[in-house]
């Protein structure tokens, strides 16, 4: 028997999944306090009439992979608007975000190589190493392992940490590139942008920066993480995700047009699969116009935010972080995290239980999002219920 059968009949035995009523599995309305819809777009009569649109004209699928015949208009506008956004010439088109981290990471140690069989020679051959924050997103993780490169992790935003392995790494002569989520999706916290790009420059290295939950949220535009701080780079390198704000699905990498050239010819997560539907792309241009026409919506997203914020340390609630959308507030042991979970959602609201593996042992949170749409009476009616749970 091999270990898939092994493992699924331990399963039997051992069921890991919870109280499906805890995960919002009956069917249940509820108001959810657990999306990535930040800025409530993701059923805006315009996108919905911009995906119809794009159905009606291009079909359900592409059909076919970008690197062949799949290569339509409507994906190069797409991309030269999401370059627009994060302040850089062009940008490159994935399936997902998470295919994105695994086709760039994977691939760009190796664009030389590829490149060799298209003629390409290098003046020098290179070797690289990936310095990493142990937090970043698994699908970071993944795509760096893929690469065979060296790798090295740094502690959660520790800048003296990150420096002293550059120091130690800079003796063997490999090319570093600096890897950080800009927001951190199970903390809340944000990246130190200024001081990573500060030793970026210092070590000649690339800055690959995955803003996931900081596309159409931080900045004053919703640029993400860069225009939050106002700090751009060639070397920069900015990853962002299409379905979380932008209320679609897709991701891209934000580059300047040469360097998005090469990640087209060398990223098999690019060129070997399909992109995503045309009418997604559709959506995803209605969705950029309001990103620019209501700013009103980012506005009321950090309202939300602030006044769920206040109200909670009031109420003696410690977050991990407070700086974006995202509020994770530390429970400890799994089972008293699932009975929050649970005696929210008899209220009528949604929250996940975040337990191992997307935290560590022990350190069970809630993680509350906040997004555009929330009224203030249902954020008063969930700190209500975390206010009787706290007694």
């Amino acid at each position: 028997m091999h270990d898939l059968s092994d493992i699924a009949h331990w399963l039997q035995q051992h069921p890991i999944h919870r109280d499906p009523a805890a995960h919002g599995a009956r069917g249940d309305t509820l108001v959810s306090f657990s999306s990535n819809n930040y800025l409530a777009l993701a059923s805006h009569p315009r996108l919905l009439a911009a995906a119809g649109a794009g159905l009606a004209r291009y079909g359900v699928g592409g059909g076919e992979s970008r690197l062949l015949g799949g290569d339509l208009e409507i994906y190069r506008e797409l991309e030269r608007r999401l370059g627009a956004l994060t302040h850089k010439s062009d940008a490159v088109l994935f399936v997902t975000g998470y295919m994105a981290n695994i086709g760039v990471l994977s691939s760009m140690v190796k664009a030389a190589t590829l490149a060799r069989l298209h003629g390409f020679r290098a003046r020098k051959r290179r070797k690289y190493a990936y310095y990493s924050d142990e937090l970043n997103h698994i699908s970071i993780s993944e795509g760096i392992q893929l690469s065979g490169a060296l790798r090295y992790h740094y502690r959660h935003r520790d800048m003296n940490h990150l420096e002293s392995l550059l120091l130690a790494g800079a003796a063997d002569g490999a090319t570093p590139i600096i890897v950080s989520d800009g927001v951190f999706g199970m903390e809340g916290t944000i990246a130190p942008l200024p001081q990573l790009a500060e030793l970026a420059e210092r070590f000649d290295a690339l800055l690959y920066l995955d803003d996931a939950h900081a596309t159409g949220v931080l900045g004053a535009n919703g640029g993400g993480t860069c225009e939050h701080f106002e700090r751009y780079s060639p070397n920069i390198m900015q990853m962002g995700s299409l379905g979380k704000a932008l209320g679609a699905i897709g991701g891209f990498v934000a580059v300047d047009r040469e360097v998005a050239d090469v990640i087209r010819l060398t990223s098999s997560a690019f060129g070997f699969t399909s992109p995503p539907p045309p009418a997604q792309a559709a959506a995803l241009l209605a969705a950029l116009d309001l990103l620019q026409e209501e700013p009103q919506r980012r506005r009321r997203l950090w309202d939300n935010q602030r006044h769920f914020v206040e109200r909670m340390q009031a109420l003696g609630y410690a977050f991990i972080g407070t700086d974006a959308p995202i509020l994770s507030l530390p429970v400890g042991d799994a089972e008293t995290c699932r009975r929050y979970a649970l005696a929210l959602r008899r209220e009528g609201i949604h929250v996940d239980a975040i337990e191992f593996p997307a935290a560590p042992v022990g350190r069970a949170r809630l993680r509350f999002m906040m997004n555009a749409d929330h009224t203030t009476a249902q954020i008063d009616q969930l700190v209500g219920v975390m206010a009787r749970l706290a007694n």
